[in-house]
């Protein structure tokens, strides 16, 4: 891209491009993850029921579809996931300390889950806050890997997805949200934040996003 884009419906220009993900870790997906950990059975079947679902029949396999169609066209794919700096926790943001959010430091919560585990030289950066560039240098990251649009999937899309939406638009890049690769625990709260975030990224589906990522070859 040369000069200053008047609108942020801007396709991707491959060379400038990178995908992450935002959370998609044994923490916040696994029944067994410390999120849900002390969840009662009810609970996850009725208040969490809609989020397990969305994850189950939707938000993963679009994320492995577009995981799949950005290494294809060998584009940069990242991951961020809570994960403390310490195994006590202390370094943690006030706002997890007060959530009770607690990821220690190599732990299993941690990890990527294994349906969209990372490449042995794809990046992995543990965050201690909502945004990830808050927390983490992805910005410098990003400047150093040539990154000037971004695209985001992950969770959950009201809290740390729209956080990163937010500030990576005011540092400069061209964000794209790809909302179907996205969940949060209601329909209601995920249309919510789409249309609160409008103003700062486009927003295209996985099959769109695929077909402008491989010229439409992946989605035949």
């Amino acid at each position: 891209m040369t000069g200053f884009p008047t609108t942020r419906e801007v396709p991707l220009n491959l060379k400038e491009s990178a995908l992450l993900f935002i959370d998609v870790q044994n923490f916040s997906v696994r029944r067994d993850g410390g999120e849900f950990l002390e969840v009662s059975d009810a609970d996850i079947a009725g208040k969490y029921g809609y989020y397990f679902e969305r994850l189950r029949s939707l938000a993963i396999p679009n994320m492995k579809r577009l995981q799949a169609a950005f290494r294809h066209a060998g584009i940069e794919v990242l991951y961020t996931t809570i994960e403390s700096l310490t195994l006590d926790g202390r370094d943690r943001s006030l706002d997890y300390k007060i959530t009770g959010f607690h990821v220690p430091k190599g732990s299993w919560d941690g990890k990527v889950i294994d349906e969209i585990a990372p490449g042995e030289d794809e990046i992995v950066l543990p965050k201690s806050s909502s945004s990830v560039f808050v927390s983490t240098h992805i910005d410098y990251l990003l400047r150093n890997l040539g990154v000037r649009q971004l695209v985001l999937a992950g969770l959950v899309t009201d809290q740390c997805v729209e956080s990163a939406v937010r500030d990576a638009c005011d540092l400069g890049y061209l964000v794209t949200l790809v909302p179907d690769a996205c969940a949060t625990y209601s329909q209601e709260r995920h249309d919510n934040s789409l249309r609160t975030i409008r103003g700062y990224c486009r927003q295209v589906d996985t099959a769109a996003l695929i077909d402008e990522v491989t010229g439409g070859h992946l989605n035949k």
